[in-house]
């Protein structure tokens, strides 16, 4: 593992890592994909503002569709460029979560071999349909790493989403979220809100995080 990467030795700060997990289906074609758009393009905009924020919170983004791909490998929102994404395929929800994990781990490697501390990791997931391949393993995973204090996974279910599949893979301490709608915005001007007081906080601190207003939980 290399030692001092340019980009921590520009940028010693604490990270906070976070996963956008998103469906990209073929279901999430039309106005449903436009929004997640505009809503990840709100995230990087809200967080720019706090200037902690924006040096500390490390986005990556990994899409589930016809295949799982890494959009945007980790960088903080300060040098993030908002994605254009398409929808097509189906969901491989199960190898999506793995892979995610699988990144989080890299990453957090990455940290400690330059000596960066961190904050919780969250993986946040957003999909508007059900797992088309085998994601038991995957969720059960996800499920341990929550219980360990390794992550913090979030489930967000948009319309036409398979609640049932996703109360079984979310941690049952945090259960999935049903969108209001296509109000995408609204939950990513939260998920900037809640990266903010994260980072302003202590590592390993727990942090209260504002309400959900854009969704209802414990569907």
């Amino acid at each position: 593992m290399p030692i001092g990467l340019p980009e921590f030795a520009a940028n010693p700060e604490n990270r906070v890592p976070v996963i956008l997990l998103l469906d990209t289906s073929g279901s999430m074609s039309g106005q449903p994909i436009q929004e997640l758009n505009r809503g990840i393009a709100a995230f990087k905009e809200a967080v720019l503002k706090d200037t902690q924020a924006s040096l500390s919170v490390d986005v990556a983004i990994v899409t589930i569709g016809s295949a799982v791909q890494l959009i945007q490998d980790f960088v903080t929102v300060d040098n993030f460029t908002p994605p254009t994404l398409e929808a097509s395929g189906q969901t491989p929800m199960g190898a999506g979560i793995e892979y995610a994990l699988n990144l989080l781990e890299d990453r957090k490697e990455t940290y400690k071999a330059n000596g960066i501390q961190y904050y919780r990791p969250w993986v946040f997931l957003i999909t508007d349909g059900a797992p088309t391949d085998d994601w038991g393993s995957a969720a059960q995973r996800a499920r341990e790493n929550e219980a360990n204090r390794r992550l913090s996974f979030f489930a967000v279910a948009v319309q036409g989403a398979d609640i049932n599949t996703l109360q079984q893979i979310a941690p049952s301490e945090r259960p999935p979220i049903l969108l209001n709608g296509l109000d995408f915005r609204s939950l990513f001007v939260w998920l900037s809100t809640s990266m903010k007081r994260v980072s302003s906080g202590k590592v390993g601190e727990v942090v209260a995080l504002p309400p959900v207003g854009w969704g209802n939980v414990g569907i």
